[in-house]
């Protein structure tokens, strides 16, 4: 019996795109005739024309399954959808943007018969980028290489194959707060990297902005780090020991030398300062604490709203 290689790919509001992405993708599995094949779109709630392009796919290659989110739960949520309905010995994640090349599975399938489990497509060149996106990129993956309990590589997007082994893990974890890159590096298991050059879309355009980015950056560093908590705790203990020793000095030059305590505008920044620090550091808590009651809700990570061609049903997929 051949292997199963099962291809997710979640789909906003992709309508331009998903045929020229299923040609390309085909022409991929066409050189892959030793294994078998299923390409799983999950369409992500789109309010355009892609589940009809999906349908018509569908009539005309059996290989093809649709998981139709009953609205749009995001790019995470999708992702993992997909997943739980990917019955493949391997399983690889694309954009239909065509941003990451179809043609990368090739590689990545020498890789994972090679014997490694995850083999992750690596940006070695961002085109359609501005500076200001790639810098920002650049900085939030800094600062969650030194955050971080896990190591989430650098310039590395949700393009990817797992084994299944690794698909099995994780889908044991069902956070409602998922940051997919982190989750992927969590599971662990033997890794390389595929480097490649990242195109511009070839239609449309992106979904996040970066407002968008903004929160995702933060829901990865809190999903995988209670490193702002601990900075809270030492900043406090700093100004709590600066202040006692600068209180004490006032004390001393009082009844040393007679100095009159001076300084109401200095006395008004300072308060005004730790007014400041007190209130963003409330702020960090209550990120976490939002979370924390997101999960206590323990509602189904997403709802399928239709399926077609898929082996498993829709109560099944959403249990949890």
């Amino acid at each position: 019996m051949n292997k199963r290689i099962s291809i997710v790919v979640p789909s906003f509001n992709e309508e331009d795109s998903i045929l020229s992405f299923y040609l390309r993708m085909t022409l991929v599995l066409n050189s892959l005739s030793n294994y078998d094949a299923e390409i799983i779109f999950v369409n992500d709630g789109s309010d355009d024309g892609t589940e009809d392009v999906i349908d018509t796919l569908i009539d005309q290659d059996p290989r093809i399954r649709l998981v139709s989110l009953s609205r749009n739960f995001g790019k995470e949520l999708a992702m993992t959808a997909g997943l739980d309905h990917a019955s493949g010995d391997a399983v690889a994640i694309f954009d239909a943007d065509l941003q990451d090349p179809p043609e990368l599975l090739l590689d990545f399938v020498q890789k994972w018969e090679a014997g490694f489990d995850v083999v992750y497509a690596k940006r070695s060149i961002r085109k359609g980028e501005s500076w200001l996106k790639k810098t920002t990129a650049s900085i939030f993956y800094v600062t969650i290489s030194h955050l971080s309990e896990v190591y989430i590589p650098a310039d590395t997007g949700d393009c990817r194959l797992m084994s299944r082994r690794v698909v099995t893990q994780l889908l044991r974890l069902r956070e409602h707060h998922r940051f997919m890159k982190g989750l992927f590096a969590w599971v662990g298991f033997s890794s390389i990297a595929i480097e490649y050059n990242r195109n511009s879309r070839s239609f449309g355009k992106s979904k996040f902005n970066y407002w968008n980015l903004w929160n995702f950056a933060l829901e990865g560093i809190t999903s995988f780090s209670i490193a702002p908590l601990k900075i809270a705790m030492y900043l406090g203990f700093l100004v709590a020991l600066i202040s006692f020793l600068f209180g004490a000095w006032i004390i001393f030059k009082t009844l040393y030398w007679g100095d009159v305590v001076r300084g109401y505008p200095t006395l008004i920044v300072t308060i005004l300062f730790l007014g400041g620090i007190q209130l963003f550091f409330i702020g960090v808590l209550g990120e976490y604490i939002g979370r924390i009651f997101g999960e206590t809700k323990n509602r189904p990570l997403y709802i399928v709203g239709r399926l077609r061609n898929s082996e498993l049903y829709a109560s099944t997929t959403a249990r949890l």
